[in-house]
């Protein structure tokens, strides 16, 4: 990809085609922890749906959506290359998961849409209408 472009004219949302190899490299390229390729393909295979934002071509961000398909959804990593942040890829991004969410609930009353923010980005959370609670949880464990 070319690194001096940080504008796209069309980010096209592309439905779960992406591969295990791009989410890797997605991590990597973002400051997340890199995971095995096998590991990705599983949780891939495992999500509900996922999102490629496609430039030119090129993959600039994902997200995905787990949880049970009826009334627990949740926002799994939400990432744009960091050339193409704050240009409302994001954004896109979560919106097409929460309305994919809305569509596909069972509930037909309500649905609960939560996730685990990176450090630092709740403010664009907070802003789609999300409320940060403190009394959620996460424990990471270390598998050897």
């Amino acid at each position: 990809m070319n690194t001096d472009e940080h504008v796209c004219g069309e980010i096209r949302l592309v439905e779960n085609i992406l591969q295990a190899e791009d989410f890797v490299r997605l991590r990597v390229e973002t400051g997340f922890a890199r995971i095995p390729v096998e590991h990705a393909r599983k949780a891939l295979q495992n999500s509900l749906i996922n999102v490629s934002a496609v430039c030119h071509n090129e993959l600039v961000g994902m997200g995905r959506l787990v949880g049970d398909g009826a009334m627990y959804w949740y926002l799994q990593e939400i990432i744009i290359l960091p050339q193409f942040q704050r240009k409302g890829i994001g954004t896109m991004i979560v919106n097409h998961l929460i309305d994919y969410a809305k569509a596909n609930s069972a509930t037909g009353n309500f649905t609960t849409i939560g996730g685990v923010s990176a450090k630092g980005k709740e403010p664009f959370y907070e802003k789609m209408g999300f409320e940060i609670i403190s009394n959620g949880m996460i424990k990471m464990i270390e598998i050897e």
